[in-house]
């Protein structure tokens, strides 16, 4: 039996199983035999850790399979332009259900690429005829959440790297598959979490790296960003896909923009990892109450069937002792934020604004953030490599969130050319997917702790710098 067949006969892709085992009346509020039965799973699996450092043949110019052509599609295919008319890659197939985004995909394309990619479309399965590693190298998914684990799984059994938005997985079955997939065929495997890319996230990490926050302690992070009218809007996300996850889950749907980078902070994976959460929401008035106000009656109609709270809060521990506070929030009207706290023994930052203190000692009586122009030497001094090695580039080129989206895709295509392991690997990419499994389960089980299950076979313990500021 072929595993994809497998997993989908025991539901390993859906999210029944988890949620069956807190809502009924024998599995809620025992969160030990659930964390015992996850055990039991990796178990079962025999993962390794064999994909950690994993490194492929170098491929000169990485072949591109993009599934997912609406607005994140679109905007990854400019951020290849640089490193397709360099040289570096080639986008060789384009799928999507929607002839038209196809059409208007080749056409984006054909301003910067002189082949015309082959192209897969017309029905909800076309998609696989695209896994091919005659035809590509690498998966790039930009398609619906609920598919992001199946077609991973398919480029990884093809013979194809993986890379996929965020989140690459909402189940905890389906992080064990995407690493058991990884380690089997050994296929590089990884979530594109731009934030990590990010100049003001590169900035800290450099920080932390140079000791300037002395013992960091604790961090704040979250994704805050009013989605409502773009849930509601019938073309923005493709049939309404995005509101429809808020009818049927309730915890933290997208934990990654936050969490990534902190992860890199405090070296998760790396020398310290995540043990265990403990997650709650409010109650939910905002987006049911946009619905309502709709004159669609199919919109009025879903506002009763809401369940997602407004504002979901999750406290992680980690293995040092370090504690996470990662909120979500995409109902509430309010500013974009990504509060980006961290704390140390030296020094604290707070992100949207940002504002740097550095700590005197405990006689010291200053109880003010840096100015403005003491913060901008600090920005000067501790800039991360990367970014100052790519800040032209990223300046030049159509940039995606203020550069990082470039710098991104540059990572990814430079490190497949030269056979070099990527800067972030499948055991991230399924431990950051993972806590917001475990919010939903910790939400529905009254907010009892959920141990985090160990997914790199014991090679977390091993510090090591971060990957992401080797010259590459």
């Amino acid at each position: 039996m072929r595993r994809l067949d497998f997993l989908r006969m025991s539901g390993l892709l859906g999210m029944s199983g988890l949620l069956s085992s807190f809502t009924s009346s024998k599995g809620l509020g025992q969160p030990d035999s659930f964390a015992a039965e996850m055990q039991q799973k990796i178990k079962n699996a025999g993962l390794n850790g064999s994909a950690f450092h994993l490194k492929a043949d170098a491929i000169p110019k990485v072949r591109i399979a993009l599934f997912g052509l609406g607005n994140r599609g679109q905007s990854l295919i400019d951020m290849l332009n640089w490193l397709v008319q360099e040289g570096h890659a080639e986008i060789s197939a384009i799928s999507d259900i929607s002839p038209s985004k196809v059409q208007k995909a080749k056409e984006q394309i054909a301003s910067f690429q002189t082949t015309v990619p082959t192209a897969f479309t017309g029905n909800d399965d076309a998609w696989e005829e695209a896994m091919n590693d005659d035809l590509a190298d690498l998966a790039l998914i930009c398609t619906p959440w609920e598919l992001h684990t199946k077609m991973a799984l398919k480029a990884m059994e093809n013979g194809l790297h993986a890379a996929s938005e965020v989140p690459i997985a909402y189940t905890p079955e389906d992080s064990i598959a995407l690493v058991k997939m990884a380690e089997e065929t050994e296929r590089h495997c990884i979530m594109l979490e731009n934030c990590c890319y990010n100049r003001e996230e590169l900035w800290l990490l450099n920080m932390i790296e140079e000791g300037v926050f002395g013992t960091v302690t604790h961090a704040e992070c979250a994704y805050l960003h009013d989605l409502r009218q773009l849930m509601i809007d019938p073309t923005y996300y493709e049939n309404r896909w995005r509101l429809k996850h808020h009818l049927a889950r309730n915890g933290n749907l997208y934990t990654t923009h936050g969490l990534g980078p902190v992860c890199m902070y405090f070296d998760i994976l790396r020398g310290d990892t995540l043990t265990h959460l403990t997650s709650m929401s409010s109650k939910e008035a905002a987006l049911s109450e946009a619905l309502a106000a709709t004159n669609d009656p199919q919109l009025q109609a879903m506002a009763k069937k809401v369940v997602c709270g407004d504002v979901n809060t999750t406290l992680i521990g980690t293995a040092k002792g370090r504690s996470i506070m990662l909120q979500f929030d995409v109902h509430s009207g309010r500013p974009y934020n990504r509060l980006d706290k961290v704390v140390g023994s030296k020094a604290t930052h707070y992100g949207y604004p940002s504002r740097l203190y550095i700590d005197h000692g405990a006689s010291w009586d200053g109880h003010r953030w840096l100015s403005d122009e003491m913060e901008a030497e600090y920005r000067e001094k501790y800039e991360h490599p990367l970014w100052s090695r790519l800040q032209r580039l990223a300046e030049e080129h159509p940039q995606g969130h203020g550069g990082m989206d470039f710098v991104m895709m540059y990572r990814l295509i430079r490190c497949l050319n030269q056979g070099e392991s990527l800067d972030m690997n499948v055991y991230d990419g399924a431990l950051w997917s993972l806590v917001g499994a475990l919010s939903e389960a910790s939400v529905a089980a009254s907010s009892q702790r959920m141990d985090i299950p160990d997914l790199t076979a014991g090679l977390w313990k091993r510090p090591e710098k971060h990957p992401v500021g080797r010259d590459i």
